[in-house]
């Protein structure tokens, strides 16, 4: 078996500048369009939910194909029903919870085929519209259907033409694929529905999909109560009238309303990974009337604030539409996962609370939103951050494979490779993100140096990785990709470490981190496998995935050794001095952008977004465009940034180059189009890139600004002539955390010709390593 891969199972003070700063771009972000990602392979959906929001109430469309990760595809010409779960652009799918299917006619029990739309209880759609915290369409039963949600809470409001109609809850719904053997492991095991004598409908399931066991539980009330009520067990099994409860695997439910038209039906769903009374508590707590209008009110009132901490002037009409949508997306996850009352499902499989006033949380797909996700919110959402901080400590200490991976509602999937979780402790606590980082410790020092500890596929080969000095490819799959990413890890973990006087363990992580050095070949100026006797793979050709003794073997992670010679984020003057120094680093940057861009058949889907061999639409090289600076040649970052902020993201639905994955490739897109982006968040520094608005404003916390111009900007006015911050010249081709936080004006002078000399001393390079260059 393949080591768990998202994609083979199916990216001075600002008060004193504050009279200087109050004027508003005169012309703001546009609209967010939620259809963006929703075609290609984004894997985005277009429901109705809040800013990191535990309820996504959205329309499926379909549950088999890769690109219906999230349940839906702009391309498919029919919707089965609204289910109150989803994932955002992730590469396996799972969610879909408690699937709601208004509709009329006979009634229909299963969906029927993407094939046929006209099959089962699947419905042509029209009028299709959606903005943040709302979704509408119109069935082809004639429904009008209203979606909108507070945390917990998902709310319908479902307008029937006159007559009967039935409203189907399916229980059994859920994203199926070719990797599932229901034959071994029944998908769903344990379902239960019930109605209470006051009409609300409850019920539960565990889940074996991807989050293998992970339980979920609602509490759902309509604001008029049904003629009657059907229950379906195993089998579709009807079951007997007046009955009030059913348990099994694959369970559904009916209301019949004889004049379902004579006013619209409300539904409102409360969920909770802990039990049905915290379902009902949620919707208790977040569902007081039926005011359907002023809950949607309040939705768009949450996420105006949230979007409102980037605001942009200038560039086209479209490139403002993308931008809306990417700050959106990138507040999409991680999603609430604790009840009001702040019980929530803890890793070890016990029900814990979080203290007053915290929060649980699920989803954090780590291995790619390390990279700009977290550093983003870190600048637009600080005291979500500390939320997050504070959560992210503590399942590390209650998890049995201790820092986080790919945690979902409670499992931890350990999907990819390496422990990142640590990467955002490391970087809050880089960024002055007071939190009680010493409570990780124990469980980041037992994942480093105990061998003995359990592993999931995402940390194999560690005690080989301590031993050797690297992973050898014939004895773990991904084994390049594996060291680098462990070597970066211990770069994190040796950053909390040494901030909680552990200073013998940091040196040892500090030297450790160094690893990555063993699986880059100077001699040919590539990431090569290399096994356990010393010896590297040969021949050897960097457009392959690795050596392959097995059809599924890897000896990369979504990556080829192309992609893969870059992996490195912490240590790049030590790797440049690798590879022989400034001119031959800047030339083999040049060619990974100058080779054609041919991929070996058995490439992975996610090697996307070609320019040469370097994939935009995937995370490992995301980076890349920005090494240029730390050879002293930031003209060339300038223009390839520029480049792909124009060529990968476009208003369309298939506008993504790659999976948003959570919100990573949107949350590069929002950083590099503002002109800057985190090579590597712990350095809490940021590399200069080419802004792509004339103006933008980024609120920062407490009442801070940052406003970025760029005077002279053009689509072929990519180069940076000069900068300053707050009026006075800034010769860096880069900028500390500390002041951008500050609030304040960082200013670009920009040019139709590069400034070879903006940047080029070694004094104004970008730090690396904990040092400067």
């Amino acid at each position: 078996m393949v080591t768990i891969s998202r994609r083979f199972l199916l990216g001075s003070s600002a008060i004193a500048f504050a009279p200087a700063l109050s004027a508003r771009p005169s012309s703001t972000t546009a609209e967010p369009d939620l259809f963006i990602g929703t075609g290609g392979h984004g894997h985005t959906y277009p429901g109705a939910t809040l800013p990191f929001g535990m309820v996504q109430l959205s329309p499926d469309t379909d549950l088999e194909r890769w690109d219906a990760c999230s349940g839906y595809h702009r391309t498919d010409t029919s919707i089965m029903g609204f289910s109150h779960t989803h994932l955002s652009g992730t590469g396996i799918g799972d969610m879909l919870d408690v699937l709601v299917v208004p509709t009329r006619g006979p009634v229909q029990l299963l969906p029927g085929p993407l094939t046929d739309p006209d099959a089962g209880y699947r419905q042509r759609f029209t009028a299709e519209h959606a903005r943040p915290g709302y979704y509408r369409v119109t069935l082809e039963s004639g429904v009008r259907s209203e979606l909108t949600a507070t945390d917990r809470t998902g709310w319908h409001r479902h307008s029937f033409p006159a007559g009967p109609g039935h409203i189907l809850v399916d229980l059994s719904h859920m994203i199926l694929d070719r990797w599932d053997k229901p034959d071994q492991q029944p998908l769903i095991d344990d379902a239960r529905l019930a109605i209470d004598a006051d009409g609300t409908i409850t019920g539960g399931r565990r889940v074996f999909r991807w989050a293998k066991g992970r339980r979920i539980f609602f509490a759902m009330q309509v604001s008029r109560r049904p003629d009657r009520v059907t229950f379906y067990g195993d089998g579709d099994a009807q079951q007997p009238a007046g009955t009030t409860a059913v348990a099994g695997r694959r369970l559904k439910a009916v209301l019949h309303y004889d004049d379902a038209g004579s006013a619209p039906i409300l539904i409102r769903c409360g969920i909770s990974g802990v039990d049905v009374a915290g379902a009902r508590a949620n919707l208790a707590a977040e569902a007081r009337d039926w005011d359907f209008d002023r809950t949607r009110r309040a939705a768009t009132s949450r996420w105006d604030a949230a979007l409102g901490a980037v605001r942009v002037a200038g560039g086209t009409a479209d490139q403002r539409t993308v931008m809306a949508t990417a700050v959106y997306h990138a507040q999409l996850a991680p999603t609430l996962f604790s009840d009001v009352d702040g019980r929530y499902p803890a890793m070890d499989g016990t029900m814990r609370r979080v203290p007053a006033g915290g929060a649980a949380y699920s989803t954090y797909s780590l291995w790619d939103t390390y990279r700009a996700l977290h550093p983003l919110l870190t600048l637009i959402a600080p005291d979500r951050v500390r939320s997050l901080v504070d959560d992210m400590i503590r399942q590390t200490g209650e998890s049995p494979y201790g820092p986080l991976v790919w945690p979902l509602q409670g499992k931890e999937t350990g999907t990819m490779i390496g422990w990142h979780g640590v990467v955002p402790l490391a970087e809050a606590q880089a960024k002055g993100i007071p939190a009680d980082y010493a409570a990780a410790w124990p469980a980041i020092r037992r994942r480093s140096f105990d061998f003995a500890a359990p592993d999931q596929d995402n940390s194999l080969g560690r005690d080989l990785y301590d031993r050797l000095g690297y992973v050898p490819a014939d004895k773990v799959f991904e084994s390049v990709s594996r060291t680098q990413e462990y070597a970066y890890d211990d770069w994190a973990s040796a950053r909390i470490a040494r901030a909680i006087g552990q200073d013998a363990d940091a040196g040892r992580l500090l030297k450790r981190s160094g690893n990555w050095r063993n699986v880059l070949d100077a001699s040919i100026g590539f990431a090569r496998p290399r096994f356990a006797d010393g010896s590297w793979w040969t021949p050897y050709d960097p457009i392959q995935l690795g050596h392959m003794p097995k059809p599924w073997w890897r000896d990369y992670t979504e990556a080829n050794g192309w992609q893969a010679t870059f992996l490195n984020q912490h240590d790049l003057y030590g790797q440049i001095a690798h590879f022989g120094g400034d001119a031959a680093f800047e030339a083999r940057l040049d060619a990974l952008f100058a080779a054609p861009s041919t991929l070996p058949a058995n490439a992975p889907p996610d090697i996307a977004g070609l320019v040469g061999q370097y994939a935009h639409g995937n995370e490992p090289d995301q980076h890349v465009p920005y090494l240029y600076a730390y050879v002293g040649a930031p003209w060339k970052t300038q223009a390839m940034v520029r480049r792909l902020c124009v060529d990968m993201y476009r208003n369309d639905p298939d506008g993504i180059i790659g999976n948003d994955d959570c919100g990573q490739m949107s949350a590069w897109f929002v950083l590099s189009a503002l002109g800057f982006y985190p090579v590597d968040p712990v350095e809490a520094a940021y590399v200069f890139g080419s802004p792509l608005f004339d103006r933008a404003e980024v609120t920062v916390g407490a009442g801070r600004r940052l406003v970025v111009e760029a005077a002279g900007n053009a689509p072929d006015r990519p180069y940076i002539a000069s900068v300053t911050w707050n009026g006075r010249p800034w010769t860096k081709s880069w900028i500390d955390h500390a002041t951008l936080v500050g609030g304040g004006r960082l200013r670009f002078v920009m040019s139709d010709v590069p400034n070879r000399d903006f940047g080029r001393a070694r004094a104004d390079r970008p730090p690396s390593f904990g040092k400067p260059a």
